[in-house]
């Protein structure tokens, strides 16, 4: 009687090992899935992070929400994620300050091209003028620049296509879209000359949280060439 015990205990005690394992397994798979989640929004993906329609004019961009911006000021609207500056952006974008470039002047834009280091502090830049939008999952409509960036001032955003592509390829910053005029960035905002915000502190910029949502949320910024 005692033998027929004992092997009645070793074979449910191996069953429960079995069992263990089994859900370990099953844990282990979910949490794979979990981390090889894709990055992907309204058909636009790391791999394929922009989209130009010519006949409207516009480049649909894929980014990712930085909510440390949602409380901080900024001068960086959005900065590619592979450059020095990927850290310092509202919005961090998917492809770099080439492919934005180009998509802009295949969408119709022209690049000013009139910043340099020298002149910056005094110059506004120019180009074609940009009209930018947000959307998101579950976003109530596309949300223009200037609803969903403050500004301390409480003046609109001019935002135009700087160019600028040697400057941003040799600095390699990855800056694709800043908040006062910049001879680096590929867009930025005419309304401020350059050192308005980290040197001269006119005005400071940050995400609007009661609009934006929560930091990792990806969404899109659509640009439209104005004129």
């Amino acid at each position: 009687m005692q033998h027929h015990t004992t092997t009645w205990k070793k074979g449910f005690t191996a069953l429960c090992l079995l069992a263990v394992a089994g859900l370990s397994g099953c844990d282990q798979k979910t949490d794979a899935a979990a981390t090889t989640q894709k990055t992907e929004y309204d058909g636009l993906s790391e791999s394929k992070p922009l989209r130009i329609d010519s006949q409207a004019h516009t480049v649909t961009l894929l980014v990712q929400i930085n909510g440390r911006f949602l409380t901080d000021d900024t001068r960086h609207g959005i900065v590619y994620k592979g450059g020095s500056n990927g850290h310092k952006s509202l919005f961090i974008g998917y492809a770099d300050p080439k492919a934005l470039y180009d998509a802009l002047k295949q969408a119709g834009a022209t690049p000013g091209d009139n910043m340099t280091m020298e002149n910056k502090e005094t110059t506004h830049v120019a180009g074609s003028k940009l009209d930018m939008s947000v959307n998101w999952e579950g976003a109530a409509k596309a949300y223009s620049f200037n609803d969903v960036i403050n500004d301390s001032n409480g003046k609109t955003l001019d935002m135009r296509f700087g160019g600028n592509l040697q400057a941003a390829q040799e600095m390699k910053t990855g800056c694709l879209v800043c908040l006062d005029s910049c001879p680096v960035g590929i867009v930025s905002n005419a309304t401020y000359t350059y050192g308005a915000v980290e040197k001269r502190g006119e005005v400071k910029f940050k995400g609007d949280a009661s609009i934006l949502p929560p930091d990792g949320t990806l969404a899109t910024v659509t640009f439209k060439v104005a004129d």
